[in-house]
């Protein structure tokens, strides 16, 4: 059962989204969050513009806009981080608003190798620190 649009949090632009991420920029049809926690290095959101749409759901026309964004930033995450390898997920049980979580992983960093953990709540940053990540981010945009 889809989640109502006047629940979301991004549609709503909620307090809680701002307690979890910080907006980096708008796409062509998405847009960018990067999560405060960090455990993965330039973990980031991209959140399609949309409420209440499965992928599936999306003409080919769409899904391929999405996609490219998606893409573009996982691009832009291996040029200014170099990862050992990105992974990317959708997940939306209970809130359903089409999202994929990009988390780079690194070889010797916190799990590589394992599954992956939505919020592990172990690394969070300074301001100067999330200052630094969002614009290295945005120079390989």
């Amino acid at each position: 059962m889809a989640s109502p649009a006047s629940e979301c949090l991004y549609c709503q632009k909620l307090p809680v989204l701002d307690e979890l991420m910080i907006k980096i920029c708008d796409l062509s049809v998405s847009q960018l969050f990067l999560f405060k926690e960090q455990s993965y290095h330039g973990r980031v959101n991209v959140v399609y513009n949309d409420h209440g749409v499965e992928l599936h759901e999306l003409s080919d026309e769409q899904r391929n806009a999405f996609f490219a964004d998606v893409a573009k930033v996982g691009k832009a995450l291996q040029a200014a981080f170099n990862p050992t390898k990105i992974n990317y997920g959708a997940y939306a049980d209970t809130l359903t608003h089409l999202h994929i979580h990009i988390a780079p992983k690194y070889k010797d960093g916190y799990g590589f190798g394992g599954t992956f953990e939505m919020n592990p709540k172990k690394t969070y940053l300074s301001d100067a620190e999330y200052t630094e990540v969002i614009a290295k981010i945005k120079a390989n945009l």
